[in-house]
C-alpha cells in the first residue's frame, strides 16, 4: 500500500485530492489547520502549523515513507499584502512552508515517489489585488522545477499544477459578486467555474506512474482561462 500526504488536506482542492488518493487504495494523512471539514473514508486528518518546522515534523515522522506527498496549503490577503508585513506572512505559508515541507519529507521520498506541488493561475498572471499570492505561488512553480533537477537523479518527480477559478471556500467571495462572477465565466473558454474535482484527475496522473517521465512542468486546470 502506497502511503499519500497532502498537506492543506482537510479542505477545498487538497480534501478532494486526499478523497481520491484514498478511493484508489492508497494510505492517506491529510494535514491542515482546524476546524477540519467532514472526515473522509481512508483518510486521516491531523493538524500542522506549516509555519513551523517542528509542527511539520510531528507529521512526517511518523511516516516510514511517502509515496505522494501533496502541498495544497495556503492563503491569500487580498489588498492587505500590500502591507510589507501581511506579504512576509502569505509568502511563509504559500512558499517558505512548501520548501519546509519538501524538506521534511525528503528522507522518506524514495526512486519512484512523485511531489505535487498546488500553484495557481496567478504563477504566472500578475495580481494587482494580491501581490503576496501572486509571487508565492510563482515562486512556487520555480521551487518545483528547482526541486525536480536536485532529486531527479533519485528518481523522485516534482511537479506543480495551476488550478484556474475553483469554485471552494476561498473564492466564495467572488463568486458571490455578480459582476466579477459573470467576468471571470465569460472569460473562461469552459464557460463555468471548475470544482474541486476538476483538479482530482490531473493530480492523480502527476501523483501515478502514467506519468513517470513527467518532471518539473506546470499543468494548468483552468478551463483555458490561460488561453485568453
Amino acid at each position: 500500500m502506497r502511503t499519500a500526504l497532502v498537506i492543506g488536506g482537510t479542505s477545498g482542492i487538497g480534501r478532494a485530492i486526499a478523497g481520491a488518493l484514498a478511493a484508489q487504495g492508497n494510505r492517506v494523512v491529510a494535514a491542515g489547520r482546524p476546524p477540519f471539514e467532514e472526515s473522509q473514508p481512508g483518510v486521516s486528518a491531523i493538524e500542522v502549523d506549516v509555519r513551523d518546522a517542528s509542527s511539520i515534523q510531528r507529521v512526517v515522522e511518523p511516516l516510514d515513507s511517502i509515496d505522494v506527498l501533496v502541498y495544497a496549503a495556503g492563503v491569500i490577503r487580498r489588498r492587505e499584502e500590500l502591507d510589507p508585513g501581511v506579504f512576509e506572512e502569505v509568502v511563509d505559508v504559500n512558499l517558505s512552508g512548501a520548501a519546509r515541507v519538501c524538506a521534511a519529507s525528503r528522507p522518506r521520498l524514495a526512486r519512484g515517489s512523485s511531489v505535487v506541488l498546488i500553484g495557481s493561475l496567478f504563477s504566472t498572471l500578475g495580481a494587482g489585488h494580491a501581490p503576496a499570492y501572486a509571487a508565492s505561488k510563482g515562486g512556487l512553480v520555480q521551487l518545483a522545477k528547482s526541486l525536480a533537477l536536485a532529486w531527479g537523479p533519485d528518481g523522485i518527480r516534482v511537479n506543480a499544477l495551476a488550478p484556474g477559478w475553483i469554485d471552494t471556500a476561498f473564492t466564495r467571495s467572488l463568486t458571490a459578486d455578480p459582476a466579477r462572477n459573470a467576468a471571470i465565466v465569460a472569460r473562461t473558454p469552459l464557460g463555468r467555474w471548475g470544482t474541486p474535482e476538476d483538479v482530482v484527475g490531473p493530480a492523480l496522473f502527476l501523483a501515478s506512474d502514467a506519468a513517470a517521465f513527467v518532471t518539473g512542468v506546470l499543468l494548468p486546470v483552468d478551463g483555458g482561462y490561460l488561453c485568453t
